[in-house]
């Protein structure tokens, strides 16, 4: 007989990340814990060079409903999330950077978004009632703006902030929508979302909490490059 699917599934990818990812996974273990509700935290190694799969598999032997899934190269965050959500049986899935730049304790604004209809609901840093704690430097928050408006007028008009890292689906969307994800680095937000709403679904923008946290493994020109073509791509390509 098959196990219960949970309730949640938490997919968190990690490229180098030993030293931020042990107090992660205490946080949201201990979050999800206090909440009662059944949860998975599936764990993506990108094909990490330092000690994180470590930091992984003592997770896993501490808790048993930590998986891990392991890329045998680096493939980049929006493959290591395809790959995680691939794995996820839960009926919601929380996607999420390994920093915590946005709270696990924010979960419950974007439950309640998906409560009230939505299909999709993403944390915001730009819509009334955010609030950034600590900003990223202020060319990293130009570039950003300048980013949004170009997907606001190519593929999501009237979604502010798609790059925010704190997204939650319906299980059956996620896993949908992430198995046609064909961008393996960091603009994978656009094309997942654009999926969805080509599908009809509602996505929410919700305001939340959010702190910049150093480092950062985007680098400012190439990666922004690469996410402008990847926004051009997706648009004249998935008509």
């Amino acid at each position: 007989m098959a196990a219960r699917a949970p309730k949640l599934t938490v997919v968190i990818p990690c490229f180098n990340e030993e030293q931020r990812l042990p107090r992660t996974i205490e946080r949201i273990e201990a979050y999800l814990g206090s909440r009662g509700d059944s949860y998975e935290l599936i764990l993506v190694d990108d094909g990490s060079s330092d000690s994180t799969r470590k930091v992984m598999d003592q997770a896993a032997a501490g808790n048993a409903a930590v998986c891990i899934v392991a890329l045998p190269r680096n493939r980049g965050k929006g493959r290591a999330l395809a790959e995680g959500v691939r794995a996820s049986r839960g009926d919601l899935v929380l996607v999420t950077d390994a920093d915590l730049s946005t709270p696990i304790e924010e979960l419950v604004k974007l439950d309640g978004a998906l409560v009230g209809g939505a299909g999709v609901a993403i944390g915001s840093r730009s819509i009334k009632g955010s609030r950034v704690e600590l900003s990223q430097p202020i060319y990293r928050v130009a570039m950003g703006k300048a980013f949004n408006v170009l997907v606001q007028i190519v593929l999501l008009p009237g979604i502010w902030d798609t790059q925010c890292g704190f997204k939650l689906f319906r299980g059956d969307i996620a896993r949908d929508v992430f198995e046609g994800l064909t961008t393996d680095g960091f603009g994978y937000d656009p094309e997942v979302l654009y999926l969805a709403k080509k599908k009809g679904v509602r996505i929410a923008e919700v305001p939340v909490r959010w702190r910049n946290s150093a480092p950062t493994k985007v680098m400012a020109i190439r990666s922004s490059v690469d996410m402008f073509w990847h926004v051009l791509r997706i648009r004249f390509s998935r008509r």
